[in-house]
């Protein structure tokens, strides 16, 4: 019981527990240590004592207290005064109380003081390298485990563990600022925030590996982020673009999965299920963002507008989507989005033509390794009724794929096609 329960309280407040640990400790390593020393506390203490009246609060008195003592044993500071008042002050606890005041600091500068905004622009610095920003936003905002950072970017777990272990160094190093930075310094980092901020909405979306393929916390906590950026730049038209994609996406969210933990795909699920409020708030946001200009996402707004307007997967104008993904190759070229533009324009003007595109990608061998690629492939080629060599992609594909939702999908599509063989 006090497991599941801590489970619980750690998916919805371990993000924001640990984000104040890493800006009161300064150090990312010794936050994430002290935290899990927390945790483990908790699972000795709650079943003796109960779960607190604020459990946040709790974890975040407790990992300081295992950190104080962390670096008292490591002789950091004495366990006399330290010279250091900043860090006395920063570690100093109640004996009794769990104070949770702390968990936000008061409004500094930017106007900002929400620490995990504050986690993602520190995460951000330009003196990080690109490559480790989004890993190391997604290991504390996320906890995400090194192996499924490495799989969400398709490389090495060593690789990744180096990166993040660098970009730590470095913030330690640097004296990088736990903060964001002043207005007028806000440009150079924002795009960077933006796209670790609709990376953290993906995981929760469709999480990498994890037992829950939605987490819908993870999907939330994006969408409050983004919010918060776009109090902060009223006036960005991508800020505005990225909230209206992330309210837009996760309004279809309920109807993602079945009763049986399967995902359902667009054109099949059940569109009474969707947040119809959700849907209006992101749609509302589309249009005014478009006309101040394009980006990567406003266009990925405005196409995932045209899915959710539409009252059934016939009526979805898959013309306009096309032309939508053609202008969003020009901002971002990729070859996943050359697999999308390829889907889309096989609902547009029929299978065969988004096949050959696919098949010229898979020649290619930029997506080897990706389970959508030969699943799409098997899509159109069961479309196409050409049911040996749709099976055999469908085979492929669960070669490939990790989330059970998914798996079950393919193994149903290509039980399907045994009573057409």
């Amino acid at each position: 019981m006090v497991n599941a329960i801590l489970e619980g309280i750690a998916r919805r407040e371990g993000a924001r527990v640990l984000a104040s640990l890493i800006r009161t400790l300064g150090d990312f390593d010794l936050a994430e240590d002290a935290l899990q020393d927390a945790y483990i506390r908790a699972l000795q203490r709650w079943p003796t004592t109960g779960v607190p009246d604020r459990p946040a609060a709790w974890l975040l008195t407790v990992a300081r207290r295992a950190a104080l003592d962390k670096l008292r044993a490591n002789r950091m500071i004495g366990t006399q005064q330290s010279d250091d008042v900043a860090i006395n002050d920063a570690l100093r606890v109640a004996p009794i109380e769990y104070d949770d005041t702390t968990l936000d600091d008061p409004v500094q500068r930017s106007g900002v003081d929400d620490d995990r905004l504050r986690l993602i622009f520190t995460c951000c610095h330009p003196a990080i390298a690109p490559a480790a920003q989004a890993s190391l936003a997604l290991r504390t905002l996320c906890g995400l485990e090194t192996r499924e950072i490495a799989r969400a970017f398709l490389e090495p777990e060593a690789t990744t563990a180096q990166r993040l272990v660098r970009a730590k160094q470095k913030i330690r190093e640097a004296g990088i600022p736990f903060a964001v930075p002043d207005r007028e310094k806000l440009a150079e980092r924002t795009s960077v925030v933006l796209g670790v901020i609709y990376l953290v909405f993906n995981e929760g979306y469709a999480a990498t590996e994890h037992a829950s393929f939605v987490r819908a916390t993870l999907c939330a906590e994006a969408i409050r982020l983004a919010r918060l950026v776009v109090e902060l730049l009223p006036d960005d038209g991508e800020a505005r673009g990225l909230l209206a994609l992330l309210l837009l996406t996760d309004a279809r969210r309920a109807s993602r999965l079945d009763e049986c933990g399967m995902i359902v795909p667009l054109e099949l699920q059940d569109r009474t299920k969707w947040d119809i409020a959700q849907r209006n708030e992101g749609s509302a946001l589309v249009a005014p963002a478009l006309a101040e200009g394009s980006g990567p996402y406003r266009i990925q707004a405005a196409i995932a507008a045209l899915h959710t307007e539409a009252a059934t997967a016939a009526d979805t104008d898959w013309l306009q989507i096309v032309a939508l993904y053609a202008a969003l190759l020009q901002h971002t070229p990729s070859a996943v989005v050359e697999l999308n533009t390829a889907a889309a324009l096989a609902m547009a003007i029929g299978p065969e033509h988004g096949l050959m595109w696919m098949n010229r990608l898979a020649n290619d061998g930029q997506l080897k390794g990706f389970h959508l690629l030969p699943a799409a492939q098997a899509d159109l080629l069961r479309r196409l009724e050409r049911w040996a060599e749709a099976a055999d992609a469908y085979r492929a594909a669960l070669q490939l794929v990790k989330a059970p939702a998914e798996r079950r999908y393919l193994e149903w599509r290509l039980a399907g096609l045994g009573l057409r063989e």
